[in-house]
């Protein structure tokens, strides 16, 4: 377990180099961040004396190697808009994302179970058919897609659920506010986290029937099965035991994929997360906090992936961490 942590340490600064290689080199395709720091009244010569002092003139190599030099240090850099550090700022806006992917997580986990052990046991079933149908579906319509129709259906046709913002919180650990103590929190929180559900829940439903599929195919199945063992045991303890193991695999990329996701969540919904401050950053060019946004995002693949290569080692005993037979 040691050699395994000490192994993904290493991978991770790796990656997490490399990430931040990639994102600071594209903030010159960025646009001019001096367009947003001063008005059109300000002369060339003193744009390029605060060009000067903020090191834009400098070679790549040299902004890249301060930068990097602050980033150890916790430092990415001061927003250009909110005159903060990047860091803080996203930091601030962090616990409304990741309170919508939690909830997606939740509605993903309690649906693509039971719906996909279903289908794999009575595959021939009308339900079983209606609900292959919807994952098809749920799989072709993007998520902006289906936030809008939400909003139409349950915001302005039925005016059940509000369509935007994030509603009542309540503060849980310091600075971090939850809206899931609140009624209003609760209602503000059910469309989004339904539409960024909509695109992960069908691919875990197929993903969690083909699996069960192939395990009730499997011949320690059929021993149990000869050993008269219950049908419920046989599926829930022995089948969907060993169906879970690339489920969470693949189910740890995939909630660092929905960090992702939740920018154009955020948007429809105007939610003040970390997705919705991105986009705004970019049409800003707020440099130093897309660049700390893509950072943060990257550091959350990193922990997820890690975490996930951790649980499947304790699921499955089998499997060695350190790749030692």
């Amino acid at each position: 377990m040691i050699a395994f942590l000490i192994k993904r340490l290493v991978q991770a600064i790796i990656v997490m180099f490399i990430i931040s290689l990639v994102s600071f080199s594209i903030q010159d395709n960025l646009g001019d961040p001096l367009r947003e720091l001063v008005g059109q009244s300000v002369s060339e010569e003193e744009r390029q004396v605060l060009r000067e002092k903020m090191g834009l003139n400098d070679p790549f190599l040299v902004q890249y190697g301060r930068f990097a030099v602050k980033a150890l240090h916790g430092d990415l850099g001061t927003s250009y808009f909110f005159k903060e550090p990047a860091l803080q700022v996203i930091l601030h806006k962090l616990p409304a994302t990741i309170e919508l992917v939690f909830g997606a997580t939740l509605i993903i986990v309690l649906l693509s179970v039971p719906l996909g052990v279903y289908s794999a046991i009575k595959p021939n079933s009308l339900f079983s058919r209606a609900v292959m149908g919807f994952s098809i579906v749920g799989i072709s319509v993007p998520v902006f897609l289906t936030a809008i129709g939400l909003i139409y259906f349950f915001s302005i046709y039925l005016g059940w659920m509000p369509s935007f913002g994030r509603g009542e919180t309540e503060p849980v650990l310091g600075p971090w506010e939850t809206g899931f103590l609140t009624v209003d929190g609760l209602q503000h929180l059910i469309l989004p986290c339904i539409s960024l559900a909509s695109i992960m829940l069908p691919l875990f439903i197929r993903l969690i029937r083909a699996e069960m599929m192939e395990v009730l195919q499997s011949e320690y199945v059929k021993f149990a099965w000869a050993k008269g063992l219950a049908p419920r045991r046989i599926y829930f303890l022995h089948a969907l035991k060993n169906t879970m193991l690339p489920v969470i695999t693949v189910g740890g990329v995939q909630i660092g994929t929905m960090v992702a996701y939740t920018i154009l969540t955020e948007t429809v919904f105007q939610w003040p997360g970390m997705g919705f401050l991105f986009l705004e950053a970019v049409n800003r060019v707020d440099t130093p906090l897309i660049v700390a946004y893509l950072i943060v995002v990257g550091a959350i693949f990193v922990v997820t992936n890690t975490l996930v290569d951790l649980i499947y080692g304790l699921v499955n005993p089998t499997v060695k961490l350190t790749g030692k037979k």
